[in-house]
């Protein structure tokens, strides 16, 4: 019975990490059924059974685990596993949108990680603690329309916390020499002092996040850095530069087969283009916009291109092309808007 239990929740893994998480939860939710008197393995399966959930977006059933995960640990008296549990269930309700509870579950992982003297699970717990409260500033966004920086207190406050959460881990990552850490927090921090409108701030974070990922020959995140870096400057008024990001941006995109991307790159350089007055330049961009946003049938994308074109049109007095695409953002708008 022992063998059995363990021989299932070891294809289980074997299939996760070959990225099969459907196939894997099947094993490991076999290895339960199986049952074994050994609580410290059933942990790690229910551990592992919460994360595969969580891969698969379904979360209720990932929390449903992780919180058997936590219940045994506490009562096997393991500490580091109680801790790893409640960080994984924090994660869990961040997805969730339910960021008290989270905040809740994060420093408990925390509080324990320090307790243990675990470095790397304290830094852990201070990156999940700074997205929960990144998440949740964003969510008090919602629909708040203002450039980034002119913020209500306590969204503000929001954000200043998750800074002061990402300034530990990353003072912590680099005391345990872990660049890829480093540049994860590096990110993080740009974002976040991009919405609270510090955007000299953000530019320093994000050129550091830029290099740690040419360190390691990640484009994706390379290209991340690029386009946050072109959204800074913009607010500088530094369009220049910016297109000089945009670009780069859109060249990795089309390196990465990234078309949602691809199509935002594009996007942004019509922007600035036409923020440069430099209208034909703009409208290059927002038609190759236009093109990739109906390929991808993303009928808000084609709207915002005509929107964007029929402007640029009307600044170089075209208004029979100005009209044709204002006309077509209209049609869209009334189909894409909810009734």
């Amino acid at each position: 019975m022992e063998a059995s239990c363990l021989e299932l929740a070891l294809e289980g893994e074997r299939l996760c990490k070959a990225g099969d998480f459907k196939g894997g939860t099947a094993f490991f939710e076999a290895a339960v059924q199986v049952g074994t008197e050994d609580l410290k393995t059933l942990s790690a399966i229910y551990s592992q059974l919460g994360n595969a959930y969580f891969y698969l977006k379904e979360y209720g059933k990932a929390l449903e685990y992780h919180r058997h995960d936590l219940t045994l640990a506490r009562t096997i008296g393991d500490r580091i596993g109680e801790g790893k549990a409640s960080g994984n269930l924090g994660n869990t309700l961040k997805v969730l949108g339910r960021y008290d509870e989270a905040a809740v579950c994060c420093q408990r992982h925390l509080d324990i990680s320090q307790e243990q003297g675990d470095k790397v699970g304290e830094a852990r717990a201070l990156y999940n603690m700074g997205n929960v409260f990144h998440a949740k500033g964003k969510q008090q966004l919602w629909g708040v329309s203002q450039d980034p920086g002119e913020l209500p207190p306590d969204v503000r406050d929001t954000l200043q916390r998750a800074t002061a959460f990402y300034e530990m881990n990353l003072s912590l990552v680099k005391e345990l020499g872990d660049r890829a850490a480093q540049g994860r927090a590096f990110g993080n921090l740009g974002n976040t002092h991009y919405l609270l409108g510090n955007f000299v701030e953000a530019i320093k974070f994000h050129r550091e996040r830029l290099s740690i990922a040419k360190e390691f020959g990640d484009k994706a995140a390379e290209r991340r850095a690029y386009s946050n870096l072109g959204n800074a400057l913009i607010f500088l008024g530094q369009f220049n530069a910016a297109t000089e990001y945009y670009r780069k941006t859109l060249q990795l995109s089309r390196q990465l087969k990234d078309q949602v991307m691809e199509a935002q790159a594009c996007y942004s350089l019509g922007n600035t283009y036409t923020l440069l007055q430099e209208y034909e330049r703009a409208i290059d961009y927002h038609l190759k916009h236009l093109l990739i946003a109906q390929e991808l049938n993303d009928r808000v994308g084609e709207g915002r291109a005509c929107w964007s074109l029929s402007n640029a049109y009307v600044s170089l007095g075209k208004h029979r092309q100005a009209l044709h695409h204002t006309r077509k953002h209209l049609e869209i708008s009334r189909e894409v808007r909810p009734h």
